[in-house]
């Protein structure tokens, strides 16, 4: 922080949050009121804790924003969640590093669907948006080409297991769950949906196309007007494919992750991507989709840090981050904001026993993407603190609103 001064702490002790993982104490773990918080949520990749435990899904800071992470048990250095005269704290070996609260239940979480379905299974609830995933499994796992990092197929096997959720959403579930939810005033400002890629259809990703326009239609019944404050971060679509979802459904903005910024490691990391479609093709469709969404629209995620995964990673620091702000500045040069989020080496992925990076990369890295969006003047209010929470680089953004 003394090094730093010009980042917020808030984003300096998040990224470490999330970097080096967290457990909470018994006295925290009974702080936690299933009448009020989050504990239960359906999520594309990394899990609740496991084994169906009580947990909360999220931590929130004094300055609004989050820290979404997976406690662990296996963690080496975990910080500590715990109470202390009435309020929660995270620790570090012993020593109050800042106060965090658990996330408030929305008031639809304990209700169902016609179907009986929990409406909590249909949509999870960051602080101002709603958080829809239609399919929670991918097919680029189909042939064992799953990106190295990612454990959405082991995670949805074991929600589907443990609390019975279906790896797919109906549309008329969809509908119901957002209806109720509007029914909150002031609570969310925002819809997202994503899901595992489906290759099938005409066009690969067409059958994916049309479950988004399908999802996006029931929820888009709610709302007054055709467009409405919403995103999806899905695969990378064909200009063909962006615009039957831009010109069908109430869709205003529009993601697709590159997931590592460096072509070699590209094919090696998400060898499935690069198998079907290729990191060419794949980064020039998310620079097509500005022509449809409009530049400070459309936006990629990055998983920072995961460049570094050995034994074909970068081994240097320095070198990693000039490559992937210089890959970051060509997107955002064409329209395109480039987010990241904290690489953790999670269970049920290839990746599971690598190492990330040091703190110092992932604060070097959020100040240098959130300065690229000041340079190229890209507005990232869809992603930003308040309606996702899961990257440090947009919680800067607020101050770049001068």
């Amino acid at each position: 922080m003394d090094k730093y001064n010009d980042v917020s702490p808030f984003v300096i002790i998040k990224s470490d949050v999330t970097r080096r993982s967290f457990i909470y104490t018994d006295r925290a773990l009974g702080a936690l009121d299933k009448s009020k918080h989050q504990y239960q949520q359906r999520v594309l990749i990394g899990s609740n804790g496991g084994e169906n435990a009580a947990v909360p899904v999220s931590l929130l800071l004094r300055d609004g924003t989050s820290i979404i992470g997976t406690p662990s048990k296996t963690a080496k250095n975990p910080y500590v969640v715990d109470q202390i005269d009435g309020k929660l704290y995270l620790t570090d070996q012993g020593e109050i590093v800042e106060e965090v609260h658990y996330w408030y239940k929305p008031d639809y979480y304990d209700k169902f669907t016609s179907s009986g379905t929990p409406m909590w299974q249909v949509a999870s609830a960051r602080p101002q948006r709603l958080d829809i995933d239609p399919n929670s499994h991918c097919h680029f796992w189909n042939k064992g080409n799953g990106c190295k990092f990612c454990n959405i197929n082991a995670n949805s096997t074991q929600s589907e297991k443990e609390c019975n959720m279906s790896k797919q959403l109906t549309a008329q579930d969809v509908y119901e769950t957002v209806k109720e939810a509007l029914k909150q005033p002031g609570a969310f400002t925002n819809l997202k949906m994503s899901s595992g890629s489906i290759l099938s259809g005409a066009e690969i990703f067409d059958d994916e196309v049309d479950m988004y326009i399908e999802m996006l239609q029931a929820a888009g019944d709610n709302f007054k007007d055709k467009k409405f404050p919403s995103t999806i971060v899905a695969s990378a679509f064909s200009e063909k494919q962006l615009a039957r979802l831009y010109e069908n459904t109430g869709l205003m903005t529009y993601t697709s992750d590159i997931e590592i910024p460096n072509e070699a490691l590209f094919a090696w990391i998400c060898k499935g991507k690069h198998n079907e479609v290729g990191y060419a093709e794949w980064k020039r469709r998310i620079i097509r989709a500005v022509d449809i969404f409009g530049a400070g629209n459309v936006s990629s995620g990055i998983v920072g840090g995961c460049e570094m995964a050995q034994p074909h990673g970068f081994t240097n620091e320095d070198d990693a981050l000039k490559a992937v702000l210089e890959e970051a500045e060509d997107f955002a040069s064409q329209g395109v904001s480039v987010v990241h989020c904290v690489w953790v080496p999670m269970h049920g992925s290839a990746f599971h026993n690598q190492q990330n990076p040091s703190l110092e990369y992932y604060v070097r890295l959020a100040k240098g993407l959130s300065d690229l969006r000041k340079k190229y003047l890209l507005n990232v209010d869809m992603d930003n603190y308040r309606k996702c929470g899961n990257h440090p680089d947009t919680d800067l953004d607020r101050g770049n609103l001068d």
